[in-house]
């Protein structure tokens, strides 16, 4: 394991290296020589990748048998929102159970997700409660990997860390999406949900085989086991009573929420339009890739402290394209206006630092698992709001209600969050 002064010794909680001078910037490379984050990093991109193939073809799939906008996006975020309830009753298990066997058995879910609709002719409704169901199941996974991760990694490097995961999940959500025309046309729909079940099995062998098998936090006795969810929720409702960890994990929380709302009309928007299932996908794919370049921008060419005094601007910038969905645009000018506001998510670099001082070190672990939860509860439950608004006026106008719910957002940004959780200078 390559060892450098920026991940190793890196600066105290307050951004600034032991000496007092500012902290030096992390590169990618001395993050990527890390084995385990390396692992975690491809493995998850996988992942990504295979939810990308699923859930497209999935909302696809609702939509043109019900043609219900707000079926469609239910469809695409019902695999978010219950993911709460899995971290309020076994958050725990991310600081007491074994990484490895926790991340595994997270991809496992997922693949069973893909592979059971494909082998078993489903009611939609059935469909959608199964995915439902292991959503609530698979938030501990990814939470065990952030606390290997964390533990991994330091300050900067975790940022820079944060950044690649993003960056990674761009990409693959492109490259999901960009493949998803090709291999429902190639193998249909049924096809389709097989290979991304593929997916997810290699990403869970590669896991099993070379990760280290790390011991959790505590012990695993019947009383121990007894105790889970009451731990699981009593650490919850810690981290949630403090202000400043409320702060920040809101301020994480709200744009997604909306921004998903938006994202889950695009495949209404374009039916509404009359454009075909490849325009729908094109559009898909348009948001992540702008994800990709903020990200690549932002954490590579930003210090700590500019990224954190620009949340609240980049969260504006988020929600403003999304407004202009008001006039109804062209593909083209859809296309454009996506990847400006996929630019916008690179908001979440200045809240990594901010949340890693929130947080108690020894419940790390449960806090990244609420954090995951919360992020995928509302990306969910966004997707079901302005799917309704979506079947009560037009796709476009839901979108554009989305885009000024980020910008009410992006000015309570500006108002708490450098009085609340200050930057490093």
């Amino acid at each position: 394991m390559n060892e450098t002064a920026g991940v190793t010794d890196g600066p105290g909680p307050g951004g600034r290296a032991p000496s007092g001078r500012p902290a030096p910037r992390v590169g990618y490379r001395e993050v990527l020589a890390r084995p385990v984050f390396r692992l975690l990093w491809w493995t998850g991109a996988l992942g990504v990748t295979m939810d990308a193939l699923r859930i497209a073809t999935f909302a696809v799939l609702v939509y043109s048998r019900t043609r219900s906008p707000l079926l469609g996006a239910l469809a695409f975020g019902l695999g978010f929102a219950p993911q709460v309830v899995g971290s309020l009753l076994l958050g725990a298990l991310a600081d007491r159970g074994r990484p490895r066997r926790l991340i595994t058995a997270g991809q496992l879910l997922c693949a069973c997700t893909a592979a059971i609709p494909a082998l078993v002719p489903l009611p939609v409704g059935a469909a959608l409660a199964l995915v439902a169901v292991v959503a609530a199941l698979t938030p501990v996974s990814g939470a065990a990997g952030s606390r290997l991760v964390a533990a991994e990694l330091t300050d900067d490097a975790y940022v820079v860390g944060r950044s690649l995961n993003t960056m990674a999940s761009s990409g693959a959500q492109l490259l999901g999406l960009a493949c998803a025309g090709a291999v429902v046309g190639a193998l249909g729909p049924r096809g389709a949900l097989l290979v991304s079940a593929c997916g997810y099995l290699l990403a869970a062998l590669a896991v099993r085989l070379r990760l280290p098998d790390t011991a959790g936090r505590g012990s695993h006795g019947a009383g121990e086991r007894a105790a889970l969810v009451r731990s699981s929720w009593s650490g919850a409702r810690a981290l949630l009573a403090a202000r400043r960890t409320r702060t920040v994990l809101l301020a994480q929380w709200l744009p997604p929420a909306f921004a998903a709302g938006a994202e889950s009309l695009i495949v209404p928007y374009t039916g509404q339009r009359g454009l075909p299932f490849g325009d729908a996908a094109l559009l898909l794919g348009t948001l992540p890739l702008g994800m990709l370049l903020g990200d690549l921008a932002v954490g590579r060419l930003l210090r700590p402290a500019t990224r954190e005094r620009l949340v609240a601007p980049l969260t504006a910038l988020l929600g403003l394209p999304l407004v202009a969905f008001a006039l109804r645009p062209g593909l083209v000018a859809a296309g454009v206006l996506l990847v400006v506001a996929g630019l916008g998510f690179a908001y979440g670099l200045g809240l990594q630092r901010p949340f890693l001082a929130a947080i108690p070190t020894e419940g790390r672990g449960q806090a990244f698992s609420l954090l995951a939860a919360g992020m995928m509860t509302v990306q969910g439950v966004g997707p079901m709001a302005f799917g309704a608004v979506a079947q009560l006026g037009s796709a476009a106008g839901a979108m554009s209600c989305a885009g000024v719910a980020v910008l009410l957002t992006a000015c309570w940004q500006a108002r708490v969050i450098n009085s609340r959780c200050p930057h490093a200078d």
